[in-house]
């Protein structure tokens, strides 16, 4: 396997072309479980921690079982939060990039009439938190008879957001022969049920956790009261000195109260919470992707959903109340191979939260005392010149195969009564451009989106500046990304 990489699981040529521009080369061990199992349609239950590979896990086999040709979605991704949901689309429309896979995230705090809109087109695979897909289904906007691959993903929190009804209704929903996989950093007896009662002779595999994994994570702790914690923060963050940081807090407020200290004192940081409009969270989430920050103070809405390999400090402001979510916090770091550290800070009131924690993975976190004022001075002018230093801004996967695909606006759609059988007629006969260069096409009411792929978007745009379809020059530019 490890000469071979994804080659041995004989995928696809547009698969493997799309692995190959994502950067993909060996897979992880989660993916050396699941992918082979997952090919041959089995059900499983997986236990595996954050940032192990599991999108690409089950994204992989999902996208090659498709079948391109069928209008109505075919898999269904359950997610928690709104920001995995968007996170999983994206992976997921990546490694199908080359067969034209589309997918589509549904959650709430989003036009739900430009959803109904967007589940009229075809669509490969729907991505969706349970709440508002239980809307869709209560309105009749959703077509769910031709689902043959069923992703609960992050099953765990489900079931701490109380989620769990929803996505048994949902299940209800599906036909019964369909592949299930359950993805899950822990497993609750809640979880457990769940997957008996909904999957055939289930397979269970386990990856280690990051309880597991402490070799690549230094975890400790600093005891302090609530009114000292403000000056703590800034005093270990200047001897920590990180690349890139998560802050949690425990609320909205805390996190809004946070981010304006840190941000007076000329941190370079955002902050992220439920409260605030999902493209603002969006816009935020990716700036800190691309570095364009490096303090994010956030609520555990951000503890899922965050794809990035190389955070090295994850700082828990207010101790989580929750067992796992201990869990969830600190496995931001530490991915992929990498080390990182894991410092939280602990209240007198908080005693019981450290001590479920601490049962929960297996050891005492170590307790540390408060930096001193000579040591922070001494760390200070370091600190100040990073403070000081403008950051590379980092290209993500996304972006890196993105570079061979151009999406092209054009300014007509179902009014004008525009297919996209138009579109490919039309560009396909262009010189020098073949209907395997065209990718994804999305026609709205007023508006259509074509993915030109392989490079030959520049050229594309240029001849359709002066080609009609169906006797219409219409206007067209380069659509404006996410």
């Amino acid at each position: 396997m490890s000469e071979q990489g994804f080659k041995a699981y004989k995928l696809s040529g547009d698969i493997t072309r799309s692995l190959d521009s994502l950067g993909y080369r060996q897979p992880t061990e989660v993916q050396r479980k699941v992918i082979p199992f997952a090919l041959e349609r089995k059900d499983m239950t997986v236990k595996s921690h954050t940032g192990s590979g599991k999108t690409a896990a089950y994204g992989i086999p999902i996208c090659e079982l498709l079948a391109w040709d069928e209008n109505r979605p075919q898999a269904l991704i359950l997610t928690p939060t709104r920001e995995l949901a968007d996170q999983v689309t994206q992976d997921i429309m990546n490694i199908g990039r080359y067969k034209r896979i589309k997918a589509t995230a549904l959650y709430g705090k989003q036009p739900f009439h430009k959803q109904k809109v967007q589940l009229q087109q075809r669509n490969h695979v729907i991505v969706g938190t349970p709440g508002r897909l239980i809307d869709h289904i209560e309105k009749q906007t959703i077509d769910l008879e031709k689902i043959k691959f069923l992703v609960i993903d992050e099953a765990d929190e489900m079931l701490n957001m109380g989620f769990i009804e929803h996505v048994e209704k949902i299940i209800s929903e599906l036909p019964q022969d369909r592949m299930t996989m359950l993805f899950s950093a822990t497993l609750p007896r809640d979880v457990e049920q769940l997957c008996h009662k909904y999957m055939h002779h289930p397979l269970d595999i386990e990856v280690k956790t990051e309880a597991q994994t402490t070799s690549q994570i230094e975890h400790a702790m600093y005891a302090v009261r609530d009114d000292n914690k403000l000056k703590l923060l800034r005093d270990v963050t200047t001897i920590e000195n990180p690349d890139s940081c998560i802050i949690f807090c425990r609320t909205q407020i805390r996190v809004e109260v946070v981010f304006k200290e840190l941000h007076r004192h000329g941190y370079p940081c955002g902050r992220i919470h439920g409260g605030m409009e999902q493209d603002d969270r969006t816009k935020v989430m990716n700036a800190f992707k691309r570095g364009e920050f490096r303090y994010l103070i956030a609520t555990d809405v951000a503890a899922r959903g965050i794809d990035i390999d190389s955070i090295s400090l994850v700082l828990n402001y207010d101790f989580p109340q929750e067992k796992e979510s201990y869990v969830h916090r600190t496995g931001r770091t530490g991915r992929a191979g990498q080390s990182g550290r894991a410092l939280s800070f602990a209240t007198p009131t908080e005693d019981k939260f450290v001590a479920s924690a601490q049962g929960y993975i297996g050891f005492d976190i170590p307790t540390r005392e408060h930096p001193s004022k000579e040591a922070v001075a001494q760390h200070r002018p370091v600190f100040e010149a990073k403070m000081n230093h403008r950051r590379a801004v980092k290209k993500d996967r996304s972006s890196r195969a993105s570079q061979e695909v151009l999406k092209l606006y054009f300014n007509g759609g179902k009014k004008k009564k525009i297919r996209a059988v138009d579109f490919v007629g039309t560009i396909a006969k262009l010189d020098g451009v073949s209907a395997d260069d065209i990718g994804i096409i999305t026609i709205e009411e007023n508006a259509s989106y074509v993915d030109i792929l392989n490079g030959k978007g520049p050229l594309v745009l240029g001849k359709m500046k002066d080609t009609t379809i169906k006797g219409k020059l219409l206007k067209v530019h380069e659509a404006n990304r996410k």
